[in-house]
């Protein structure tokens, strides 16, 4: 059975005053020990974040990666090979803000998520579709399209050790929810895109749902046979609200 996982990305967002706050509420959360948790601090806090949370059972990722593995003159990079070095076990790689913001494509996603592997830091691939392409009935051409280059290009073998996780860009921030049945079909998708590569892989690898995940909807998001847990966005700030949703997935 597949351990459920809440992963909480905090974005741009925290002061060294108001990480300690939410690093102190967090460790006062009762979380399930049947659900995994990571937070995705700003690089700012990442030390921060991995010493306040010490002894929690909650671990520590970056929100993204260098395409190169280890060191060199990429100013303003942060290799997954620096991240490990910190404490961070994680890393997200693909998010829709730096695709669609900061015009990472494929190519480049591919290769950050080959680097986070190969400095034995779990990637969690987002992959996601615009309004316009799932009012276009896009939505699974793109998704597959957007984990087919990391199948070609890294291998099925790789999902042993990383996390999908999706989340459409319309839901993002904007209130907007994928309904549960919704999300349910991409999810199935993403997963028997895997198994045809490898079932075993494709029934072991866990894919989260992201997108607007409240207190209010995630029980019946997570009941879903196919959904695995959540990527949060605000909610991960506020540590009541976080918590309650860490004992939905353990539910």
């Amino acid at each position: 059975m597949r351990r459920p996982l809440v992963a909480g990305n905090w974005k741009m967002n925290g002061t060294r005053a108001s990480v300690a706050e939410l690093i102190e509420a967090l460790s006062q959360q009762d979380i399930p020990a049947a659900v995994e948790v990571v937070v995705f601090p700003s690089f700012l806090h990442l030390a921060q974040a991995v010493s306040g949370l010490d002894g929690e059972m909650i671990a520590v990722g970056g929100q993204d990666c260098a395409a190169e593995a280890g060191f060199g003159a990429f100013t303003g990079e942060q290799s997954a090979s620096q991240l490990a070095d910190v404490g961070c076990e994680w890393v997200l790689v693909g998010h829709s803000e730096r695709r669609l913001i900061l015009g990472e494509g494929d190519e480049v996603v591919s290769k950050k998520f080959a680097a986070a592997l190969e400095c034995g830091v779990i990637p969690v691939l987002c992959l996601g579709e615009t309004l316009e392409q799932r009012q276009a009935g896009q939505t699974l051409k793109v998704v597959e399209r957007q984990l087919a280059r990391i199948i070609a290009d890294v291998g099925i073998s790789a999902f042993e050790k990383a996390v999908v996780a999706y989340e459409p860009v319309w839901a993002i921030g904007s209130g907007l929810t994928a309904t549960p049945q919704q999300a349910q079909e991409v999810h199935a998708a993403i997963r028997e895109q895997l198994a045809r590569k490898d079932q075993r892989i494709a029934e072991g690898v866990r894919v989260l749902y992201g997108g607007s995940v409240k207190v209010e909807n995630a029980a019946e998001l997570f009941g879903m046979a196919d959904i695995d847990g959540g990527l949060i966005g605000g909610a991960s700030l506020k540590a009541n609200d976080f918590g309650a949703i860490c004992r939905a997935a353990g539910n």
